[in-house]
């Protein structure tokens, strides 16, 4: 329902919570291949794939935009798990162009970049959605594998999710993209639920392309596993 309520887009870029590299690549090829990367699910996952062509001419002006950030080809990706798995209820006919965007992991020896990089390098991308581009961020604001319960989707969250998601609705709310950016500071939870930058570095990439008077309104909310949360939201 909500890809039918959208408007159609010339194009979707994915920034993906599993493409990590050392610095930054966009696919350029014509017919990007669906990536299984994953394990310990069901096989009939496997099997699944979304052959929507690429988007070449978008990947080469997001290159142009970012003139001082080098952003290289990429011909061996393809959608990864991250954008198919979204993608394929939105956009179920795949006939809309896509690429991916990775995620630059390297600083001081393969540790993530400050969250401030990220959100700077996105406000330099504001031309790709006048052009009609999509932009979506995949990922997950609340990850903890290593304390999911994996045999109960549906057990109650852990208290630390629960105030971690919480205090990032409220700011997502009021707009506060310093705490968010910041957010080593919002508590002991933060640690917890985001022990890592990957999947959460996709949601900054969102606000540093959003306008200052644009709305923002959540789209779905929960969790999943204990220690996951899938809080989603649209911007404009």
């Amino acid at each position: 329902d909500w890809g039918k309520r959208l408007p159609r887009p010339r194009a979707v870029m994915v920034i993906s919570s599993h493409w990590l590299t050392s610095g930054t690549y966009v696919t350029c090829m014509q017919r990007p291949m669906t990536i299984h990367d994953f394990h310990g699910f069901p096989e009939e996952l496997n099997t699944l794939t979304y052959p929507c062509p690429g988007a070449p001419d978008d990947s080469a002006f997001v290159a142009a935009l970012l003139k001082e950030r080098p952003v290289i080809c990429n011909y061996d990706w393809g959608l990864d798990h991250a954008s198919w798995t979204v993608l394929k209820h939105l956009f179920p006919e795949a006939d809309i162009p896509v690429f991916e965007m990775s995620l630059d992991y390297s600083f001081n020896d393969w540790s993530p970049k400050p969250v401030q990089y990220y959100y700077d390098l996105a406000s330099e991308l504001s031309g790709l959605r006048k052009r009609g581009v999509l932009i979506i961020g995949s990922g997950n604001i609340v990850h903890n594998l290593s304390l999911l319960d994996p045999l109960n989707m549906h057990r109650e969250p852990y208290a630390w999710a629960v105030e971690f998601d919480v205090q990032v609705k409220a700011n997502l709310l009021d707009g506060n993209c310093e705490d968010l950016i910041r957010f080593r500071k919002m508590g002991s939870s933060s640690s917890l639920a985001v022990p890592t930058l990957d999947h959460y570095l996709p949601m900054i990439f969102l606000l540093g392309m959003k306008d200052r008077c644009e709305p923002l309104c959540f789209t779905h909310e929960g969790y999943q596993h204990g220690s996951i949360s899938m809080r989603c939201f649209q911007i404009g």
